[in-house]
């Protein structure tokens, strides 16, 4: 064998070196969702795959795990971590389920991000309706706050801007669209005056050939009169008449001896059988039938303004308005109503607010509201977060908590909320009836409202959908006015007001055969200074001094949704 040192080396090969990656538990959080009392999921967001069977098993298990009278954000299982917050008293649970790996700290952040969110995308109606109306939006909020189950580092108000999709290149994009429509409708209103204005000067310059002599009686128009006033249909009038004499524009009414100082001979002369009427300066025009077809068909269209309003124009503006100073309370209710076509109400919901705004010195901030109400059978009210709940039920006195602490300045604040619902149909403020029938190739279609003795109504408009129609329908009697928007095929019912004088109206129209259908949904518009709720500002006192503070507001109740379906 070959001694050792004379051995040639052998290249040995090595193996790569492999790295293997161990899967690492995450921390992360398996489901957002708001739930009830007894573990119906109002709205539920999951952030891993889940089966639908295994979300509900966990959320219908959660409330048989919530003790009563404990202290404790937090429950545990063998599996999951439930971290929640109480909604609504206990009724219903703001809900995050994760694994027990998260960080309970992080868990406990998003879960107080996600209290906030709930408020503001359900406008304050934090029950088990508002919930269910705004689940889209919730759901899309809980998107901005956890991605994959982990939380994303944002604010409130970032939430808000994202969800709204606020993007400054669309605005400048919308402005840029508009900015070259009224572009577009500017050069359209002067190509139009444009055309007036050849009209007039090819039909006065063309027919004034004889008005050379406005001084004498010299070379004067030549028995061109007359014809042109009954055999032009253009509705212009020329101011020749059968004597000679200037064809000249004058502010008479054709009579240009008078005004040429020609020979009193003239005078003598046969004037021909029937008026003679000439064109006059500075009278009122007629309007531009152009500007007047474009606003027929719906167009925002801006004709010239009226002797009226030119004076009116030319007088300056009127005395500015002295804004009020001292405690403005608002009282609005909003109502949203169903009614059935065949009689009947389906459903009504009213939601109140009054409003608070200081106007006055600071020292008006530092104050209690006395407020009176009624029986009020059936309404729900709810106060603001940092008023008095017991000052309010004991003695019907709106008031912070602290009364060190002044009211908010220079903005509106709802300081009490109402809410009520019902089926029924002796509250409702105005009844519709329709009753459309056919007969000989022709609908029929008479309509009446009846409203309660309790209101007073004001700008009242009955919007009734009509098919498409190439004349507008036959009217053949209607308690107070009507207009036809042929556009959108809508026949709008309107009266003034509607008070002890008129609570019942009805108005019938004729269109050609259709089907009953076609007439419905008919949409309800009015408002009134009457309110449903029985509620009323007795006092405004100060917490300091116990003095007395000037305080004006009004109360209106408007439609949020009033139709016959």
């Amino acid at each position: 064998p070959c001694p050792r040192a004379w051995r040639k080396p052998v290249a040995r090969s090595r193996s790569p070196r492999t790295r293997v990656s161990l899967p690492r538990r995450t921390m992360v959080v398996l489901a957002a969702s708001v739930v009830t009392k007894g573990g119906k999921a109002l709205v539920s967001r999951q952030f891993v795959p889940m089966t639908r069977i295994r979300i509900e098993g966990l959320l219908a298990a959660f409330p048989k795990l919530v003790g009563t009278g404990k202290q404790h954000t937090y429950v545990e299982t063998e599996n999951v971590r439930y971290v929640y917050q109480p909604l609504e008293q206990g009724t219903m649970f703001l809900l995050l389920v994760t694994n027990k790996q998260s960080n309970i700290l992080e868990d406990l952040d998003i879960l107080r991000l996600l209290s906030k969110v709930l408020p503001e995308y359900t406008q304050q109606q934090t029950d088990e309706e508002g919930i269910s109306r705004h689940a889209f939006d919730l759901i899309f909020a809980f998107d901005e706050v956890i991605s994959l189950g982990h939380k994303e580092n944002v604010t409130m108000s970032q939430v808000k801007t994202f969800t709204e999709m606020e993007s400054h290149e669309e605005k400048l994009h919308k402005m840029i669209i508009q900015s070259k429509i009224n572009d577009t409708k500017d050069v359209m209103k002067r190509k139009a005056m444009e055309i007036d204005k050849f009209k007039i000067d090819r039909h006065g310059g063309g027919r004034g050939g004889g008005g050379m002599g406005m001084g004498g009686g010299g070379m004067g128009g030549v028995g061109v009169s007359g014809g042109f006033e009954s055999g032009r249909g253009d509705g212009f009038d020329d101011g020749f008449d059968a004597r000679g004499g200037a064809g000249g524009y004058g502010g008479s009414s054709g009579d240009f001896g008078n005004s040429r100082g020609g020979s009193s001979a003239r005078d003598g002369v046969a004037r021909p059988a029937g008026p003679s009427k000439g064109l006059v300066l500075g009278g009122k025009g007629k309007q531009n039938k152009f500007l007047e077809s474009l606003r027929a068909e719906g167009e925002a269209v801006e004709l010239e303004p009226s002797a009226n309003a030119r004076a009116a124009a030319s007088a300056g503006p009127g005395a500015p308005s002295v804004p009020r100073e001292g405690v403005s309370l608002q009282i609005e209710e909003k109502i949203t109503c169903s009614l059935k076509k065949d009689g009947g109400l389906e459903s009504m919901e009213l939601q109140g607010t009054m409003m608070l705004e200081i106007k006055g010195g600071e020292e008006d901030a530092f104050i209690r509201v006395a407020v009176a109400t009624g029986a009020n059978e059936g309404f729900q009210f709810k106060t603001h977060p940092n008023i008095d709940k017991a000052l309010h039920a004991a003695e019907g006195v709106l008031g912070l908590k602290d009364p060190a602490r002044p009211f908010p300045m220079g903005s509106p604040l709802g300081i009490l909320k109402w809410r009520y619902q019902t089926r029924d149909e002796s509250v409702v403020p105005l009844s519709i009836n329709c009753w459309p029938s056919v007969s000989g190739g022709e609908s029929f279609v008479s309509i009446e409202y009846e409203a309660t003795a309790a209101f007073d109504l004001h700008n009242v408009v009955i919007s009734i959908p009509l098919p498409p129609l190439r004349d507008p329908p036959r009217v053949n009697q209607v308690d107070g006015d009507f207009t036809y928007d042929s556009r959108r095929h809508v026949l709008n019912w309107e009266v003034q007001m509607i008070d002890k004088s008129n609570r019942n109206g009805s108005m019938e129209f004729v269109v050609p055969a259709t089907d009953g259908d076609n007439f419905f949904p008919i949409d309800v518009d009015f408002s009134s200074n009457a309110t449903l709720c029985d509620v009323k500002v007795d006092a405004v006192t100060r917490t300091t001094d116990g003095g007395a503070v000037k305080f004006f507001g009004e109360s209106k109740l408007v439609c949020d949704g009033y139709s016959v379906v």
